[in-house]
C-alpha cells in the first residue's frame, strides 16, 4: 500500500477518537501533516521505509489527553498501534518495522538522540515541528545529519510558524528542547 492510502486509513481511525482539537490544536492534524512532510524527506535521505514515518506521523500524538504535559501519551500511542495491528489495520510493515514504529512512539518525547534509522527519523520529523510550540529545534538535539542542516531547521521553523500565523501563538524564540 502506498503512503497516501496509509494516511487516509490512519486519519479515518485517529480523527474520530482524538480527544483534542484536531483541526487546529497544537498536537492535531496540522502537526501530524508537518511531521509527515518532514518524515517523507528524511526517509528518502536515510533509506527508511516511508510507511513507518507515515504511521508515526498520524499516530504518535493520537492518544494525548491534553496539549500540556502528558508523559504517557507515547506509551498509549504504541499500545493503540498494537491494537490496530492486531485488528489488521497495519499489515504493510514488517515485524521489525512495526517494532521500530512502536519504539519511536514510546520514546518520542523523551529526548533520546540515538537509535535505529527508522526510529531516529521519526523523532527528527516530530522535533522539526517544535516551532509550532515556540521552540526552535536545536541541531544538537536532532538525531540525523539531514535534519541537523541549518537550512532544514530554518525551513521547518518557517513552515511551522507560517501555518499558525494569526492564531495568537508566540513565535519561536530562544526556548529549546530539553
Amino acid at each position: 500500500m502506498e503512503c497516501r492510502g496509509i494516511i487516509h486509513k490512519a486519519l479515518a481511525i485517529v480523527r474520530p477518537q482524538f480527544r483534542l482539537r484536531v483541526a487546529d490544536g497544537i498536537h492535531g492534524l496540522p502537526h501530524w501533516s508537518r511531521v509527515w512532510m518532514h518524515g517523507r524527506r528524511l526517509a528518502r535521505h536515510l533509506d527508511v521505509n516511508p510507511q513507518v514515518l507515515a504511521w508515526f506521523a498520524f499516530l504518535h500524538d493520537s492518544q494525548r489527553h491534553n496539549d500540556r504535559r502528558d508523559p504517557a501519551h507515547g506509551l498509549r500511542a504504541a499500545d493503540f498501534a498494537i491494537r490496530l495491528r492486531f485488528d489488521g489495520y497495519i499489515p504493510e510493515l514488517s515485524h521489525r518495522e512495526f517494532e521500530h514504529l512502536c519504539e519511536a512512539m514510546r520514546l518520542h518525547s523523551d529526548g533520546h538522540t540515538v537509535g535505529e534509522s527508522a526510529i531516529v527519523a521519526c523523532w527528527d520529523a516530530d522535533r522539526l515541528d517544535l516551532a509550532r510550540a515556540g521552540i526552535r529545534p536545536r541541531a544538537e538535539r536532532l538525531c540525523t545529519e539531514p535534519a541537523r542542516h541549518p537550512e532544514v531547521i530554518a525551513r521547518a521553523v518557517r513552515i511551522s510558524v507560517g501555518t499558525r500565523r494569526g492564531r495568537g501563538r508566540r513565535t519561536p524564540g530562544s526556548t529549546t528542547l530539553g
